[in-house]
């Protein structure tokens, strides 16, 4: 099939950092294809990196924190004004801000292809605190009005979530795909064919934005309780504050965690496979809002064992037993029961590692994200897979 105009594709998220390590093979699938991808986000750090990778990025005035009325009318219209100028076959929305803002833009725009990715339900639907009840409040209400729009499709990365959506009225049944996760690099995240140097003592990693959502404090808990046990364990946690979140963990926090010498804070990485390779087993005591954890599964891909909290996204990514452990939420004497078991068992680590590289390369191929991906673009509107490179 031979189209008169290129297709185009917006991929709109709340950060460049989302975008570039999430959704750069989608997009490199796409360019093969005749597709043309254009790169939606606020300014920050990676936006050069998409821009390197040889793509147009525009920028997107979007204050992830706001509450403001105003400024989310000014975000809608700064939107609308891009749909209007790009004119783009589909608009894909990550992160549950865009998703909103996005749709309306789009209704607004008159345009008619609209895919929502739930990539977790996040903190508006995870934390207790009254400014998440009052967002989530809104994102209800405005929510049932124009994410049931004719045409726009809802991808969800677990069954819960669609759930909650199907639930709440923020979406008909009928429109909703389920794809797990964004998937993963199998090349890049792969037991190495040289293991590394053994530590002189085991490993705990826990890798995610530095937020209270994460369960980053119940590891400091556990790791202070691991360690009054005499079990002799290196904590690590890689990652940085979310400062556009409002549970994300104070300075003085990090500042007081780092004079205690109890965990290892390593900052943001970029080479995370580096030090899942030098780990013994890898946590995410999530308190939930996760769609399919990414560090899970690098981490599962490695051969590494898993133990995380029973919610949504985490049980996704674990066959408790099989390849990790599941813990209940916000409880770090649990938690630190679970490393404490697979820190002595180094047979039970090894099985639960194969099991997990298994798992992944069975249910989270990257490739097999992108082909489910592709057949929600046909299902609005645009055929890929007849799509040829000379179409533009």
């Amino acid at each position: 099939m031979k189209f008169k105009h290129r297709p185009k594709i917006l991929l709109v998220a709340n950060t460049g950092w989302n975008l570039y390590n999430f959704r750069l093979p989608l997009a490199r699938f796409l360019r093969l294809r005749g597709i043309e991808v254009v790169f939606v986000s606020p300014p920050d750090t990676y936006v050069h990196r998409l821009q390197a990778e040889g793509f147009r990025w525009i920028p997107l005035r979007l204050c992830r924190r706001s509450i403001n009325p105003l400024v989310e009318l000014l975000t809608i219209g700064h939107l609308t004004r891009i749909y209007r100028q790009e004119k783009p076959s589909i608009v894909h929305h990550f992160t549950l801000k865009c998703v909103l803002v996005g749709t309306i833009a789009a209704k607004l725009s008159g345009t008619t292809g609209v895919v929502n990715a739930i990539t977790g339900l996040g903190y508006i639907f995870s934390s207790s605190e009254w400014k998440a009840r009052i967002l989530k409040l809104i994102f209800i209400i405005v929510g049932r009005w124009v994410l049931t729009a004719r045409r726009a499709m809802v991808v969800f990365q677990n069954q819960d979530d669609r759930q909650v959506f199907t639930t709440l009225k923020l979406t008909h049944p009928y429109r909703t795909v389920l794809i797990r996760s964004s998937g993963i690099d199998l090349q890049r995240f792969s037991p190495p064919l040289h293991p590394p140097d053994v530590p002189l003592t085991p490993v705990v990693l826990l890798a995610a934005r530095l937020i209270t959502e994460k369960g980053v404090i119940e590891y400091v808990e556990a790791a202070h309780i691991l360690k009054a046990r005499g079990v002799r364990a290196t904590f690590q946690i890689a990652g940085e504050p979310d400062l556009g979140n409002p549970a994300s963990i104070s300075p003085t926090t990090l500042q007081h965690w780092q004079r205690e010498g109890i965990v290892d804070l390593l900052g943001h990485l970029e080479n995370i496979e580096q030090f899942i390779a030098r780990s013994t087993l890898v946590v995410l005591p999530s308190h939930g809002g996760e769609g399919v954890p990414r560090i899970l599964l690098e981490a599962a891909a490695m051969e590494k064992p898993l133990v995380a909290t029973d919610v949504p996204g985490c049980r996704e990514a674990i066959d408790p037993g099989k390849n990790g452990v599941l813990v209940p939420v916000n409880d770090a004497v649990r938690l630190a029961d679970a490393i404490e078991i697979l820190l002595n068992d180094a047979n039970l680590c090894q099985a639960m590692g194969v099991a997990g590289r298994e798992k992944v390369l069975r249910e989270f191929d990257d490739r097999n994200v992108i082909q489910k991906t592709a057949k929600v673009y046909q299902a609005i509107g645009i055929p890929l897979l007849h799509v040829q490179q000379t179409c533009c």
